[in-house]
């Protein structure tokens, strides 16, 4: 039996032409597992996670009639591989057929949906190619920009906002109005703000979005943020910690009452901390429920209340009236306001855990924000059980790291260079990094006692010895997970009181 050698791909560092993929029908692709990546006159270069196939092989020469050039890859990358391409081919197959299709913005009529993309309208199938390509690629926003020119299209991906393509000026009205109303909103209003979310499945996937948009000079703007993803998160088994904050949140949360804070900015990670802590929790005999705005994630053995102002149930009322209904763990999607933080503080003192957020740059500051709130520090001292404060950081794109000097420092660190795999970024997913405030009575009394931020932050640092975010970052780079650039955002960032 002749034995020939056939050579492997490392598919996700390898650049793809985009040409060559559409050689290969997305039928035939999915069907084998096979997907085309480089082209060379008449010769297309098959990654293959099965060489012996025949008939796959076969198939492939007579739909292409082109030689082909086998190479092996692992059949995970190359299926990820042809949702990722196909749906770059599908999205801009859709924008030039909205384009092509479109009609003047005053007799713009959207169809419903009929659950066949190629029976639905142009508009449609380009908003859920844009949809598609963006889930596919863990983007957590997508921002839609009117411009005298066109429509452009950014998405922001590990936290970087990134240029994507440009639509016609033409289709902007229908995407927007499409969007209005899967989020039900106001298709007619176009001069104030909007904000709504909607849930879609689109090829097999559930997507939840929220939605917002403000009128602009060439249109309106909008934002589609994605509430939920299939970003991988590092320590996705321990809430996304390391193994020490690990242990210090597993020591708050035997804590039968009392209030936990997660405090960061937004886009921080803090509603994805909360529900993984809260899927923990629903393993024990306990009634937990959540008062949010709006619900991002349906969590099993977990009631959920979604906010709805206009009718009257804000946080405040919920949760006076969620405390009717014997709850042991409650979870307040933000705190905003003096009535939701005097009531959450009530739940604790009256033997319910809490969970909650702020928007504060640390872990200290929260008792400030609390305290400017008007939440009476006597108060605030009793109920407090710990805060949790966090930030995702980029990591360093692994098949482009080289070391380098740091020309103030003279430290040796690591960067990305940038190559096909990150976009040329230098960077390719994100880490969450904690610090993670234990109250112990020697805090409580210094809360009681009104003592000021820099007072707070000595005793945390010298007293307890708390792990701050600029440590937790430190750590990193000497690993090198992330950059000094990474690590010096950080310490901007956790600047300052508030």
């Amino acid at each position: 039996m002749m034995k020939y050698r056939i050579d492997r791909v490392d598919l996700p560092a390898y650049h793809v032409d985009e040409l060559a993929v559409e050689k290969i029908p997305k039928q035939i692709a999915q069907k084998y597992s096979v997907i085309a990546i480089a082209s060379d006159g008449g010769c297309l270069t098959v990654a293959v996670c099965d060489p012996m196939n025949l008939y796959a092989i076969e198939d492939i020469r007579l739909v292409t009639n082109m030689e082909l050039k086998l190479v092996q890859a692992d059949k995970e990358d190359i299926d990820h591989a042809i949702e990722l391409y196909y749906s770059e081919i599908d999205l801009r197959i859709a924008a030039d057929h909205a384009v092509w299709n479109a009609v003047p913005p005053e007799n713009i009529f959207i169809q419903p949906d009929t659950g066949n993309l190629d029976d639905q309208a142009p508009i449609v199938r380009l908003l859920n190619n844009l949809l598609i390509r963006a889930y596919n690629t863990n983007v957590s926003d997508i921002h839609l920009e009117p411009f005298e020119t066109g429509t452009t299209v950014r998405m922001r991906r590990d936290g970087m906002l990134l240029p994507y393509m440009t639509l016609s000026s033409v289709i902007h009205q229908g995407l927007v109005a499409r969007t209005k109303i899967l989020a039900q909103m106001d298709i007619a209003e176009k001069r104030r703000p909007q904000d709504g979310h909607f849930k879609i499945t689109l090829n097999n996937y559930e997507v939840n979005v929220r939605v917002s948009f403000i009128p602009t000079a060439y249109g309106e703007k909008g934002v589609l943020r994605f509430l939920t993803t299939n970003t991988v998160i590092d320590h996705n088994d321990t809430f996304g910690m390391d193994e020490g904050n690990y242990q210090k949140m597993l020591r708050l949360l035997k804590h039968p009452s009392g209030i936990i804070y997660v405090t960061g900015p937004t886009g921080s990670g803090k509603t994805t901390t909360l529900y993984s802590i809260l899927q923990y929790l629903a393993n024990r005999p306990v009634n937990i429920s959540t008062i949010e705005d709006p619900i991002e994630k349906n969590v099993s053995k977990i009631n959920q209340i979604q906010i709805n102002e206009k009718a009257g149930i804000t946080f405040g009322s919920c949760l006076r009236a969620l405390l009717r209904q014997d709850p042991d763990i409650i979870m307040v999607g933000e705190t905003r306001d003096r009535e939701t933080a005097e009531v959450s503080a009530r739940a604790a003192l009256t033997g319910h855990l809490v969970f909650s957020t702020l928007h504060t740059n640390n872990a200290v500051s929260s008792v400030i924000r609390l305290e400017d709130m008007g939440l009476p520090p006597y108060m605030l001292s009793a109920a407090l059980t710990g805060v949790v404060a966090q930030r995702l950081v980029r990591k360093i794109c692994p098949h482009c790291k080289e070391p380098y000097e740091d020309p103030d420092s003279g430290i040796i660190s690591y960067r990305g260079k940038g190559c096909s795999f990150c976009d040329n970024t230098g960077y390719k997913g994100r880490v969450a990094i904690f610090e993670i405030l234990e109250i112990d009575e020697g805090f409580r009394n210094l809360i009681s006692d009104r003592k000021s931020f820099g007072e707070l932050n000595a005793y945390v640092k010298n007293v307890i010895h708390m792990k701050t975010l600029q440590d937790e970052a430190r750590k990193l780079v000497e690993q090198g997970i992330i950059s000094m650039e990474e690590m010096e955002r950080v310490n901007y960032s956790t600047q300052g009181g508030v």
